[in-house]
């Protein structure tokens, strides 16, 4: 996943991955955010600490202003430490907001609605995909990469081994690089296992008693001792 991808000929999701396989990154999400002030150091902190690929910035506010803030905010951190910064947002509101790419729940219309306006200067992702035939209808579109295992809107977080299993089943035979979120630090190793490109971490980096950088530092221990386990 990089910085605004540029138009590419893409193969199919159903060619077999290249290999040997790219080592997992980490994929960082942020809080719900009305205001980015207090949470900037932290962000800061974690990125600072840990190799993150991408940070997904969600939104708690639909206000034109306070995005256009938390933005300005938050993306030059993101900038300055190799990050792609991404917003779950519409994707008017991302184009204006000057970010790398959008991250839409499920494989219908609003998904159509974000390749047709970024691609392909930007990036899509895709998450909240309830079944395997979502899974499927998505990476045949143009995305960047599909998540599995990440918290409904409401908080329910899908069991651990159906998140595993679907991973497993995606990286066996699709080539679209997948995302699996790990609610607790202890999910990383399982999911490289598993064959995720990239590991989703949220509230295991933002409420770690230890603070978001020993977090972020122990989450990267992890991803790499799985590495040389895999």
């Amino acid at each position: 996943m990089s910085k605004k991808s540029k138009s590419r000929s893409k193969p199919s999701p159903s060619e077999p991955r290249a290999q040997p396989r790219p080592e997992p990154r980490l994929y960082v999400v942020t809080p719900p955010l009305a205001d980015a002030r207090d949470f900037a150091p932290k962000l800061e902190a974690a990125l600072g600490a840990a190799d993150v690929a991408c940070l997904l910035l969600m939104l708690d506010t639909t206000d034109a202003a306070a995005i256009r803030a938390i933005t300005g905010l938050l993306a030059p951190i993101a900038e300055r430490h190799g990050a792609a910064l991404m917003l779950s947002t519409a994707p008017a509101v991302a184009r204006a907001a000057g970010v790398d790419g959008i991250n839409v729940r499920g494989a219908g219309p609003a998904l159509a609605e974000a390749l047709a306006a970024l691609k392909p200067d930007h990036i899509v992702g895709a998450s909240g995909l309830r079944s395997r035939h979502d899974a499927m209808t998505a990476g045949e579109e143009d995305i960047d990469y599909l998540m599995f295992g990440d918290p409904a809107p409401d908080g329910w977080t899908p069991p651990m081994e159906d998140t595993l299993d679907r991973v497993a089943w995606w990286a066996e035979i699709f080539n679209v690089p997948c995302v699996g979120f790990a609610p607790s630090l202890d999910e990383i190793t399982p999911l490289v296992l598993a064959g995720a490109d990239f590991v989703a971490l949220g509230e295991a980096i933002w409420n770690d008693p230890r603070g978001p950088a020993e977090a972020a530092r122990a989450a990267m221990d992890a991803l790499r001792a799985s590495v040389g386990a895999a």
